[in-house]
């Protein structure tokens, strides 16, 4: 079978970490994913695609003809990260982990990657993303090495500054800003979190319905791993013409059900919202940071 890199996981690598980077990694992927299965002992049956935005996955069969997953991310990834936040969630909400192996790819417990919460109606995926977000927020290990979300939102700050003098995103930037430095002042908790968690990184599976994929694991409050999830589908609320109100009921029927501050919700939505727009912009993407915009002006 090939093992060539997915458009996607070529176009977001370069995106996120520069081109010299990922072409390096990237042009030494097929390589490092034969010497990934030999480690594994796998036998590779095909590629996930679009697959993942920072990794390569690799449905596989173990020796004993058992289902599996082999995941491989570069080390600027940080794959070290999700491996001790898997193993600390144990399958507890999220894919189990079922192997480290000592090059860096983890092996993992086979979900179904082509379904995911985005296949059910919206008011159910919810119901069902904030069960699964429930189970994840727990207390970290003691002696943990996973950022917080200051650290995690510091850079992605200094990069939104560049644009406070833009014309259509500059007041949005600005109000963004001040509200990231109104919450870090006083954070009311300190859990691990998932870091991206969105209705497309909660798959189905087989020992039970969903299950969390793909942590970018940090320590902090709830409200900021939520804000990702707010926006779900932001493409079907700006095509409506009750975006807006719906925009913030969720807002406020998410901080419900899960026992939130929503003005801390809405804060880090907004927040989260304009960084993924001006993010966008910079990439060329004008059409989806607009899009984002329009979102993060509602609330």
């Amino acid at each position: 079978m090939g093992l060539e890199p997915p458009q996607r996981l070529t176009r977001v690598l370069g995106e996120t970490y520069g081109d010299a980077a990922a072409a390096e990694w990237l042009g030494r992927l097929p390589d490092l994913a034969r010497e990934s299965l030999s480690l594994g002992e796998v036998e590779a049956e095909r590629t996930v695609v679009p697959g993942g935005r920072s990794s390569l996955v690799i449905l596989v069969r173990t020796a004993e003809g058992e289902p599996a997953a082999l995941k491989i991310a570069p080390p600027f990834a940080a794959p070290e990260r999700e491996r001790d936040a898997l193993a600390h969630w144990n399958g507890w909400g999220a894919v189990r982990l079922l192997a480290a192996l000592r090059d860096g790819s983890l092996l993992l417990e086979r979900l179904h990657p082509e379904v995911s919460l985005r296949s059910l109606p919206e008011a159910k995926a919810l119901l069902e993303a904030a069960g699964i977000a429930r189970r994840l927020w727990v207390e970290p290990p003691a002696d943990h090495s996973f950022e917080s979300v200051t650290g995690r939102t510091e850079p992605m700050a200094g990069a939104m500054a560049s644009w406070s003098a833009d014309p259509v995103a500059g007041s949005l930037v600005a109000a963004a800003l001040a509200a990231r430095e109104e919450l870090l002042a006083h954070s009311p908790e300190t859990l691990l979190l998932h870091g991206c968690f969105r209705q497309g990184k909660v798959l189905g599976g087989d020992r039970a319905p969903w299950l969390a994929v793909g942590p970018e694991p940090l320590v902090g409050e709830r409200a900021y791993d939520l804000a990702r999830l707010v926006r779900d589908r932001v493409e079907d609320l700006v095509a409506s013409s009750a975006g807006a109100s719906a925009a913030r009921r969720r807002v406020n029927r998410l901080a419900d059900s899960l026992e939130l501050d929503p003005e801390r919700l809405r804060g880090w939505t907004l927040f989260r919202a304009v960084e993924s727009a001006t993010r966008a912009l910079a990439a060329g993407r004008r059409q989806e940071g607009e899009v984002l915009l329009e979102f993060a002006g509602w609330l």
